[in-house]
């Protein structure tokens, strides 16, 4: 190069394509770990059905004998990432009491979340993994049992005089209260 000529000055289309390259990298660099940042927080933003009523079934289904009668919770259910529609969450024992009024209890035992069956000929609930055995009003039925509490009841409510809602919800084992699972 001589050393009497000028270095050439930049155009203002070299300029251009240079910032708009930039911006476009500066953009890509920072938009990846805002995608990443949005997927890893997504859900701790989903709602859970749990704790809220949910349509279990008709007045008309339950016997009005008091015998219990187990019904699924069909709702729908978010798995981290993954959302599932109208599919079994989980089971109630549902019992009418009185003309219009219902008991419906979690399925899960207490003592290790075993489902515990009723069983009609000696009208009892029995917990077959321990053999704990519970009144129909939820009760422990027998002192030695491992359960550390009676079965878990739910909120039921009638709406429209004829539907039954359950406000279903998990607990944890192995306590003696009733603390919520996650």
């Amino acid at each position: 190069m001589d050393p009497n000529e000028s270095p050439s000055q930049p155009t203002r289309r070299s300029f251009l394509t240079g910032f708009l390259a930039a911006g476009s990298g500066l953009i890509a660099t920072l938009l990846a770990p805002l995608a990443g940042l949005g997927v890893f927080l997504d859900p701790l933003r989903r709602k859970s059905t749990l704790g809220k009523p949910i349509r279990v079934t008709s007045l008309a289904a339950l016997p009005s004998d008091g015998v219990p009668r187990k019904f699924p919770i069909v709702a729908d259910r978010t798995d981290a990432w993954n959302k599932f529609q109208k599919v079994p969450i989980g089971a109630v024992y549902l019992r009418r009491t009185a003309a219009s009024t219902i008991e419906a209890f979690n399925v899960a035992c207490p003592h290790a979340g075993c489902f515990v069956d009723y069983r009609g000929e000696e009208d009892h609930f029995l917990c077959p993994c321990h053999n704990s055995r519970f009144n129909l009003d939820g009760s422990i039925q027998n002192p030695d049992s491992p359960s550390p509490r009676g079965m878990d009841s739910l909120v039921v409510e009638i709406r429209n005089d004829e539907e039954v809602w359950v406000q279903y919800q998990k607990f944890q084992a192995g306590h003696a209260e009733k603390h919520p699972a996650i």
